[in-house]
């Protein structure tokens, strides 16, 4: 298996990652405005990613963008930016260990999207695992 272009481990860091963010984001929300805290780390954010696509020479020509991948970039961008918000704030409010798992219902709600809109395909694994997360949620909701 090539770990370079391996999604399954870009995927687990990225899970990792989000993992952190839950912790991280719950002490730098202490004390101050969720939306504000959420400002903060996307500027952050922008200057980290500008940083890695200099250091890998990855820049490219705006006009070179299709008007499509513009569309839903900015669309991904405006679901992202309320995602986050409502995440912190949620953050705020709630525990970590009830606010990260309900917040990975994402992942079944992908699963519906990707069915629906992509040309996805439902398998068992697929269905049975999106079905436990959900179960799981529930759990994590009702008590």
């Amino acid at each position: 298996m090539n770990f370079g272009s391996s999604w399954q481990l870009f995927a687990l860091g990225s899970a990792f990652f989000a993992g952190l963010t839950a912790i991280f984001g719950k002490f730098g929300v202490v004390g101050m405005n969720s939306n504000f805290a959420t400002f903060i780390r996307t500027v952050v954010i922008l200057f980290v990613i500008a940083g890695i696509v200099t250091l890998r020479d990855e820049w490219q020509k705006p006009t070179l963008v299709g008007a499509s991948n513009w569309l839903f970039l900015i669309l991904s961008a405006i679901a992202t930016g309320l995602s986050w918000l409502c995440y912190y704030h949620a953050l705020q409010i709630g525990p970590i260990s009830k606010v990260a798992p309900i917040d990975k219902l994402s992942v079944a709600f992908a699963i519906v999207l990707g069915l629906l809109f992509a040309g996805e395909q439902l398998t068992w694994p697929i269905a049975i695992g999106g079905s436990l997360i959900v179960a799981g949620s529930v759990v994590i909701i009702a008590f």
